[in-house]
């Protein structure tokens, strides 16, 4: 059973009887599936020796999406598939797109809306810049993932592109982009802030209504977009992937805790150094819930050479780069597995048999199957 869950199990009743008429559905959904994670409530799985046939069970994962002890094998195979497309000998920029303050509240007051928005507008820009002939001059391969905190778990919405060193240009050329400089940060500021008025304004005026006039003077406002060489984009690939599958906080990051407060490990961006910080367990558990998203929002998107219509594209563009360059087609990342259950009385391999739920489990212990499980 993890730390988190053990948390929300002790402070989630009191935090659902102050504000569950203010919590989204997912958020309720959310807090559920994290309480009943690893515990008899989330199910069973019955496993079997491969040698003597003894039985054992363990408690399920809730799945969630947002469960730190869930989702790192899938966080693993993500990596892996997402290594296997990059391409030889191309320097792989990140290109991070944020908005200003004061349009944090209402995005996180309308999520489904204005998150897609945030991501639709910012990829397009991105994409309508490199294409541009000044710059890059074709379809790059982009990977965006959303993230919505900072490392202390405050709201702060901003999207993270992954973008190819290059592009295929309209008569299905490769042109690199210079190694250390992919398109002009300004005018991604710019266009970025002038699209997302305009698109917000006509898809959700009344969303549009509750944002302040000023936060679109993108000269006086922070419309801070980053972009920066990252190599081979593997190392970029691995800092994403940890959040693919989980938000901000991982099992590790929490420490001491107690009725009066919950201990929490973190970095400042730009620095190795450990900090801690002490939140009040009601603030602790609005932090995290924050960063719930809507049902089915898709947080990892990919387009141009990416997007999964150009699979044959892209691997005929690494075996051609491979070929130019004199190298071996870069083996993907390794596919972190999870280490294999043995039998308690053999020390054989067990082998998945079957799901239970806490009912069938029930039923199952009192027929007396066959090598009784423990």
């Amino acid at each position: 059973m993890g730390k988190l869950g053990e948390l929300f199990r002790t402070h989630g009743p009191e935090y659902r009887r102050r504000f569950a008429e203010r919590m989204s559905l997912d958020q309720l959904r959310a807090m559920h599936a994290i309480e009943t994670c690893h515990t008899p409530a989330a199910g069973s799985a019955l496993w079997r020796c491969t040698r003597c046939g003894h039985g054992h069970f363990t408690y399920q994962g809730c799945g969630n999406r947002h469960c730190p002890s869930c989702g790192r094998t899938a966080a693993a195979e993500w990596l892996q598939k997402q290594s296997a497309l990059l391409l030889p000998g191309v320097t792989y920029h990140l290109v991070t797109f944020t908005v200003p303050e004061g349009l944090r509240r209402p995005i996180r007051s309308h999520p489904r809306e204005l998150l897609d928005q945030l991501m639709r507008t910012s990829s397009s820009t991105l994409l309508d810049l490199c294409e541009n002939t000044k710059w890059v001059g074709g379809v790059p391969g982009v990977t965006a993932v959303l993230h919505t905190w900072t490392r202390q778990g405050e709201y702060h919405p901003h999207v993270h592109f992954i973008v190819t060193g290059g592009a295929l240009d309209e008569k299905g050329l490769w042109r690199n982009s210079h190694p250390r400089f992919l398109v002009p940060v300004p005018a991604l500021s710019k266009v970025f802030c002038a699209r997302l008025h305009d698109e917000i304004k006509e898809k959700h005026p009344e969303l549009f209504a509750l944002i302040k006039p000023s936060v679109w003077n993108w000269r006086k406002k922070k419309w801070v977009v980053h972009s920066e060489p990252v190599g081979s984009g593997e190392h970029a690939y691995r800092y994403l992937a940890r959040y693919v599958y989980q938000v901000f906080l991982s099992e590790s990051a929490i420490g001491q805790h107690d009725a009066s407060g919950i201990t929490v490990r973190y970095r400042k961006s730009g620095s190795r150094r450990l900090r801690t910080m002490r939140l009040e367990p009601m603030e602790f558990l609005r932090r995290f819930l924050q960063h719930v998203l809507p049902s089915r929002f898709c947080k990892v998107r990919h387009y141009g050479l990416h997007h999964s219509s150009k699979r044959k594209t892209i691997k005929r563009l690494q075996a051609a780069m491979a070929i130019a360059l004199g190298r071996e087609l870069p083996e993907p990342i390794p596919c972190d597995k999870p280490e294999p259950i043995t039998c308690s009385k053999c020390e054989a391999d067990m082998v998945f048999e079957k799901r239970f739920t806490r009912l069938q489990r029930l039923a199952f212990a009192s027929a007396a199957p066959r090598g009784p499980p423990s």
